[in-house]
């Protein structure tokens, strides 16, 4: 039976990563951090079928026993502070959790003595002031924000044991993927949030940053294929995984609306520059060609289905809470 250590696996990606794996016959080990409260919200359907192991990224000796302890045969080095907004408030903390910790997991892989193959969580962000559209796996990096220039490192990083040790290493280089699994600090799930909120009457207002924002919004089931296909490839080799096909902040607010049967969605958004990024990325719009290619990968989902399934998910979880969240004061979203 193959083995699998998934970092991260409490999020979004984790989740439906290890749904898959399992699916695949695969025994799952998640590694997860020490905390007074353990999270489960998203994989507590797969509790009995996942095996967790403490450990922490910032703790090499951790990172090396974990490994012995699963003894995986492949790793998905997910996990990392992935919010674009709060690296601009801390930098430090996005480069040890985001950058250096990519490195010690490689470290780890390297010395316990078995040959892993392993995957590097790689982003769209990395291209930030974007030199190309679109961006493919040749695209010079410019990235405009502390998490990603923390995921470049260890993008780089990636590559360079690679080389310099022989190893199976690769990066899926991740557009923009979604779902209703996504944390609500995300543009996307605040939208769809706050429009399962104004549907039924719970909120009032959606204060957003920049709303002319291009991205290449996928659905994140689909994206969790291409890591494990790029895994099962001879060699290593880094891919963008991508729709190639964009689609601003704005449209996605009119979508989310538009389910619900709000056409003039204007009276309910309002921008509030405070919410600008102090460097912001216009639009990014990956070219995964070479995935069709060579990994026969192509998304399932389009984005109005991807914007649907958000919102009709909201929708059911505003409704099963609604005697609850009567009585609280209405979040309203950045």
């Amino acid at each position: 039976m193959t083995c699998a250590l998934i970092t991260g696996i409490t999020g979004q990606d984790g989740s439906y990563l290890a749904e898959f794996l399992l699916q695949k016959g695969y025994r799952v080990y998640g590694l997860v951090r020490r905390t007074s409260t353990f999270n489960t919200e998203r994989i507590h359907h797969l509790l009995s079928d996942i095996e967790f192991i403490d450990a922490d990224l910032l703790d090499q000796l951790s990172l090396i026993q974990a490994l012995r302890r699963s003894h995986a045969d492949e790793v998905y080095n997910l996990a990392a502070m992935s919010f674009v907004g709060t690296s601009f408030r801390q930098p430090v903390a996005t480069g040890e959790y985001t950058g250096l910790s990519v490195v010690r997991m490689l470290e780890a892989v390297r010395l316990v003595g078995w040959p892993i193959r392993f995957y590097q969580a790689s982003t769209s962000e990395m291209f930030g002031k974007v030199q190309t559209i679109p961006q493919n796996e040749n695209t010079p990096f410019y990235p405009r924000s502390p998490y990603g220039v923390a995921k470049l490192y260890g993008h780089w990083m990636t590559v360079n044991f690679r080389e310099s040790y022989d190893m199976y290493a690769c990066s899926g280089i991740l557009f923009n993927h979604e779902s209703p699994r996504r944390g609500y600090e995300f543009v996307t799930r605040k939208i769809t949030q706050a429009v399962a909120q104004i549907h039924l009457g719970l909120q009032k207002k959606l204060l957003l940053g920049n709303l002319d924002a291009k991205r290449d919004w996928g659905f994140a089931g689909d994206y969790v294929e291409a890591m494990w296909s790029m895994l099962q490839q001879e060699k290593p080799e880094d891919f963008v995984i991508a729709t190639g096909i964009s689609h601003s902040v704005r449209e996605f607010i009119s979508a989310a609306f538009a389910y619900v049967g709000i056409d003039d969605w204007s009276q309910y958004v309002e921008v509030d520059q405070q919410l600008m990024r102090p460097a912001e990325v216009e639009q990014l719009l990956g070219d995964a060609s070479k995935a069709r290619q060579q990994l026969s990968w192509y998304p399932k989902t389009t984005f109005e289905e991807l914007v649907c399934m958000m919102v009709e998910n909201d929708i059911q979880q505003a409704t099963r809470f609604q005697p609850s969240t009567k009585h609280m004061v209405p979040i309203l979203y950045a």
